[in-house]
């Protein structure tokens, strides 16, 4: 379980030069998917055998004749490469092999097709050696889902450990143990035996050692490798990181720093909100506050109404509920109601300080109610960004995958990782001081949000689950069976538009400072007049 920048893949392709000169055997090497496959033996594999001698001998240039080495295979004398992505079941199980190498594996799917857990499809494949070998790397995501967590939780769980420079016992680089407020440039770890401070250069020039809690479990040999000791990335560089995030970046981006640089799991905040703590949400506000920068908008399908809401949202993602609206007929025949919505969103909202906005992005759910209508609505706007989305739970999906063209209308469709965004979302509902990843919303509830819009948007719970092979997945269930979930729906459906638009808030800002009120307006393009 490992950070950025701490040499994991480095360390994979040494095992691969190790098996390919000293010890061939057949390998099988899997990424989350096919793409990042080939793109990683591109860019590092083929460089590593072109400059090692020893291997270059051994295995062909892709460029030559023999068939014997292309991009996602490579033979040797003894053995073999494949490489493959974990979303293909029939190459992860097409053929036995004694060394397995797994990349990135918090990133694989939840399930191979319908052939369930890859990474499972893929250990099958070592069963008939008895001397086979198995790896598997990642940075971590969230706590209780992690697959690298729960790997390096079930071996031996070794540590990186320096001695003290002032003591000499051995200490466990931590971030609770980084002291920098005041002196970000140079922060110093505090060793929790004697108390006394050190700087970076001093505990980095000490030899270290690997400590395992579980020595015991040697068959099962896992390591934690934490940024606070990668040769690559210094303690200032980690500081001004956290704080960059915390300031201006919010939940998203202080997850990316607890997995990607910590190589520790994010604490999914409890599902469970209290409706009296959103009520204390609501201000007086009857035009888009000066925090607005962006307008976007979620719509959900119904059989019988359309539900819409438009959200602003300012630096750090901080957000306000501007409108919600509901549309009374049958999108499958009524086209009265999709008037209704392309009149809604095209009408300009005016800013507390005169400024006039454009609804910039919008998201329509396309799955399940009236997809064709919804293709033939969006294909017509998306000069305006309005896109078809459908959404797909599991882990691994990520928020706003590349978008396809889909139905004989041929529209741009967006899949969304509603998992992941509806964890998002619950998490920026906690937050209780205005600033980054803060919710508000109108007192009126002329402006749609009213008492049942707050139940709708509570509706759901997150439950996670453990699944007959043994892999943890999250599920979003109703509280109860009469629950209405379509204000829940419509926000995720918005926070997809923003993430889609990808705003740069602070130009955004930056630029509506320097123009005068009267000749400032936003369009729908995020060009500043």
């Amino acid at each position: 379980m490992a950070a950025a920048q701490t040499g994991k893949t480095e360390i994979e392709l040494n095992i691969f030069g190790y098996l390919v000169d000293v010890d061939p055997c057949s390998i099988l090497w899997v990424w989350p998917s096919e793409d990042l496959g080939e793109s990683f033996s591109k860019e590092r594999l083929a460089p590593t055998i072109q400059d090692t001698p020893v291997l270059r001998e051994k295995i062909r240039d892709v460029k030559s004749r023999s068939s014997d080495n292309t991009i996602l295979s490579k033979k040797f004398p003894g053995g073999y490469v494949a490489i493959v992505g974990a979303n293909s079941p029939k190459k992860l199980a097409s053929r036995p092999v004694r060394a397995l190498l797994m990349d990135e594996i918090d990133g694989y799917p939840a399930s191979a097709g319908t052939e369930g857990d890859p990474r499972k499809l893929a250990e099958k494949r070592v069963t008939t050696y008895w001397n086979s070998l198995v790896i598997q790397t990642s940075t971590p995501t969230i706590t209780d889902l992690s697959p690298i967590d729960s790997e390096w939780k079930k071996g031996t769980m070794e540590r990186w450990y320096w001695p003290c420079p002032k003591c000499g016992k051995d200490v466990n680089p931590r971030w609770e143990l980084l002291i920098w407020q005041g002196r970000e440039e140079n922060p110093v770890m505090r060793c929790p035996h004697c108390g006394k401070e050190s700087e970076e250069q001093h505990w980095k020039r000490q030899n270290g050692r690997w400590i395992a809690d579980h020595p015991e479990r040697r068959k099962h040999r896992s390591f934690h490798l934490t940024g606070l000791i990668s040769p690559w990335i210094s303690w200032p560089e980690l500081v001004e990181e956290y704080i960059e995030a915390k300031e201006s970046g919010g939940i998203q981006a202080l997850q990316v720093f607890y997995n990607t640089r910590l190589a520790r799991t994010w604490d999914a905040i409890d599902s469970s909100i209290e409706l009296e703590t959103l009520e204390q949400h609501k201000e007086e506000y009857k035009m888009p506050p000066l925090g607005v920068l962006v307008l976007t908008a979620g719509v959900d399908i119904q059989d019988d109404r359309l539900e819409v809401e438009v959200v602003g949202w300012g630096i750090g993602y901080e957000s306000w509920g501007i409108a919600y609206r509901v549309f009374v007929g049958n999108p499958a025949r009524d086209m009265h109601v999709w008037s209704q919505l392309d009149d809604l969103l095209k009408q300009q909202w005016i800013r507390a300080d005169g400024q006039m906005l454009s609804v910039a992005c919008v998201c329509i759910d396309s799955g399940g109610h009236a997809t064709s209508q919804v293709y033939r609505f969006t294909r017509l706007r998306e000069d305006r960004r309005v896109y078809a989305v459908k959404g797909r739970g599991g882990a691994g999906v990520p928020q706003v995958s590349k978008p396809s063209r889909a139905g004989r209308e041929k529209a741009l469709l967006f899949t969304l990782g509603v998992d992941q965004i509806k964890a998002l979302l619950i998490a920026r509902l906690k937050v209780e001081e205005p600033g980054p990843d803060y919710c508000h919303w109108p007192a009126s509830e002329e402006t749609g949000y009213d008492e049942k819009y707050f139940d709708g948007l509570t509706a759901e719970r997150r439950v996670v689950e453990t699944t007959s092979q043994g892999a943890r997945k999250v599920r979003w269930v109703k509280r109860t069976q009469k629950s209405r979930n379509e204000p829940l729906d419509c926000r995720v459906y918005a926070t997809a538009a923003i993430a889609i638009l990808s705003p740069n808030f602070e130009r955004l800002a930056g630029v509506a400072k320097k123009q005068p009120t009267k000749k400032r307006r936003i369009l729908s393009e995020g060009v500043t007049l």
